[in-house]
């Protein structure tokens, strides 16, 4: 990925850390190899990430998504839940999986599965675990398409979902 898809300021989407922005580049000079890293700032985990550029793609990193993707994600949290039968671990890393995808309707997905109402049946703590941190994980990159607050974007998530 060269430096014409990113630039300085922006808001990129690193799939295992979710949204960050680039706050600049770098050259790093190893041995006598030199390597122009990319910096991105996750300030939520208050984590700075140092990437090669010639890496990033492999690495999965990507512009954030278009406000039309985005609302495509919205709008499946409106389907019903795909409840299966199969072993809770197996879920678990399945939906693991997803939120770490960075893809915002694999993540909308594990929202709309784990998602429960006040009329159902409370969910185990590991449950709420994921839930929270897929809901985390999509309200932080709905809040930088929409220029919005991530507890503005939490809040639309929710209409979405009590919509369904």
């Amino acid at each position: 990925m060269s430096r014409a898809l990113f630039k300085e300021g922006d808001y990129v989407v690193y799939p295992v850390h979710g949204v960050g922005r680039l706050v600049g580049f770098e050259v790093y000079e190893v041995e006598g190899v030199k390597a122009e890293l990319m910096v991105i700032s996750f300030d939520r985990e208050r984590m700075v990430l140092r990437l090669p550029q010639g890496k990033a793609k492999h690495a999965g990193l990507r512009p954030l998504s278009s406000k039309d993707d985005m609302m495509g994600a919205l709008e499946s949290l409106k389907q019903k839940a795909k409840v299966r039968r199969t072993m809770w671990s197996r879920r678990a890393q399945e939906y693991e999986t997803k939120i770490n995808s960075g893809d915002p309707r694999s993540i909308a997905e594990v929202i709309r599965d784990l998602y429960r109402s006040a009329t159902q049946p409370d969910q185990s703590y590991s449950e709420r675990q994921i839930y929270q941190a897929a809901i985390e994980r999509f309200a932080r990159e709905l809040a930088a398409v929409e220029a919005i607050d991530e507890n503005a974007a939490v809040v639309r998530v929710e209409s979405f979902l009590k919509a369904a």
